[in-house]
């Protein structure tokens, strides 16, 4: 059984002395034309560290039927680790939960003929075991019951603090002997709250679980990316009387102003291989793209128009720049190589198309698109151009594709209350994270690698 030692995360520590900030709905990115550069911010409201709670709903088109049994031991620690995986391969879309309520362990003998007559393709099962240093021995085994074969048996080794990562990466190590693709979630997301007056900018797992405080301030803060290696977060900070970008060291908390010219500074967006920044300056009045040395320095104009130009984004190969420009008279999407040059409009069907997102393998957008009165989020084939709703509701915002290219985070209002979601790329498993009495914002989706 292989053995896998997870390595202790180190802190995410606010910075000492910080004032830091937040921006309500008539900044959101839907305000683009009202508000020019500073049309990146929405609100959120709500308890500083919020304990989220998954409902997922929708059924898949072709899934794949998965048994987890708990774990023998989860109980003593203190984490019920078969209900996170369960939870995990369910929101994915992929895999169909099948009911059970066995206790079985990696040792544990298995008749696939009886998980095959309850509909079961793959079984897990595994336990949790407390070792002499204090550490979580955290084993477990997948079983293929229709070849009747085991796929996997490993074992991690885990601090206490760490047996919900551990369990997500289970998940994902199942994912991937399934399916060949890598999970997701083991991996971050980062979004804003705002509760009173206070701002926070949070870093969570992939689930809303496990989240910490990387930045808190009176003022706000919007517009968090990831930097490619997910060590750093960019963001936009008004501590200093106007939108500033700043970046910051998760690990240590140490954080640096890059980007406090003349006028506004917003939407930074790292390019793929973490060296620069693309960002909305208002140097000259109007909002035009710059790009800049990640560290701060001097920037270098991208665009100039006499419109706005905004809300910049990567291609994944670093070779192009998307951004939403007023240039057509309406927020559409555009894009110019990330070396300049002439723009090309991608968006035409509706006439209010903001936040653009690229899927990691480069081929879909998401985006958020005006529908009569509603705000959602679709995608479209930026090869064939197709396009598809994948939501229903009327408030979306800031889309941010997971590193496998298989989800779409994104906000949302529901019941009046400010939600994150997750969704399938054919809009027909999502999962809400629901978190007590919280309204959270601007959901960034982290990187692989953690």
């Amino acid at each position: 059984m292989a053995q896998e030692h997870l390595p202790d995360d180190g802190p995410l520590a606010p910075p000492r002395g910080d004032s830091r900030t937040w921006i309500r709905r008539p900044w959101s990115r839907r305000a683009f034309v009202r508000g020019c550069g500073a049309a990146l911010g929405m609100a959120a409201a709500g308890p500083a560290l919020a304990q989220f709670r998954v409902e997922i709903t929708g059924i898949g088109a072709t899934q794949v039927p998965v048994s987890v049994a708990s774990f023998r031991g989860e109980a003593e620690a203190g984490l019920a680790v078969a209900d996170v995986v369960r939870a995990n391969l369910q929101r994915s879309g992929v895999f169909r939960i099948v009911p059970t309520d066995a206790v079985l362990d990696e040792r544990s003998m298995v008749a696939p003929v009886d998980w095959r007559s309850r509909g079961v393709d793959a079984l897990v099962a595994g336990s949790v075991a407390r070792l002499a240093d204090g550490r979580l021995d955290v084993r477990f085994r997948l079983w293929d019951v229709v070849r009747d074969e085991q796929l996997l048996g490993q074992s991690k080794v885990v601090v206490p603090a760490d047996l919900r990562l551990a369990a997500h990466r289970v998940s994902d190590d199942i994912h991937e002997a399934l399916t060949g693709e890598r999970g997701v979630n083991a991996t971050r997301i980062a979004y804003v709250v705002r509760s009173g007056a206070r701002y926070t900018l949070h870093v969570a797992d992939a689930d809303g679980e496990g989240g910490q405080i990387a930045v808190t301030s009176p003022q706000p803060l919007i517009s968090p990316a990831w930097s490619p290696d997910g060590k750093r977060l960019a963001y936009v900070s008004f501590e200093t009387g106007k939108a500033a970008v700043w970046v910051q060291e998760l690990a240590g908390g140490e954080r640096r102003m890059v980007a406090n010219f003349r006028g506004s500074n917003s939407a930074p967006a790292w390019s793929p291989d973490g060296q620069r920044l693309a960002v909305a300056l208002s140097q000259g009045g109007s909002t035009q793209l710059f790009t800049m040395p990640a560290g701060g320095g001097t920037p270098q104009l991208l665009s100039s128009s006499g419109s706005i130009d905004t809300e910049p984004v990567y291609s994944p190969d670093g070779r192009q720049v998307y951004f939403v420009s007023d240039r057509g008279g309406s927020p559409q999407i555009y894009r110019i190589a990330a070396s300049g040059g002439p723009v090309e409009r991608v968006t035409f069907e509706g006439n209010y198309n903001i936040s653009p997102a690229i899927s990691p393998d480069g081929r879909l957008l998401a985006c958020i698109t005006r529908v009569g009165q509603a705000f959602r989020v679709t995608t479209q084939e930026l090869a064939g151009g197709a396009r598809m709703e994948l939501t229903d509701t009327r408030d979306d915002e800031s889309p941010s594709f997971a590193p496998n290219g298989r989800l779409i985070v994104y906000a949302t209002r529901h019941a009046g209350t400010d939600v994150l979601m997750t969704t399938t790329l054919d809009g027909k498993i999502k999962t809400r994270l629901l978190s007590t009495g919280a309204d959270m914002r601007e959901p960034a989706w982290g990187p692989f690698g953690r």
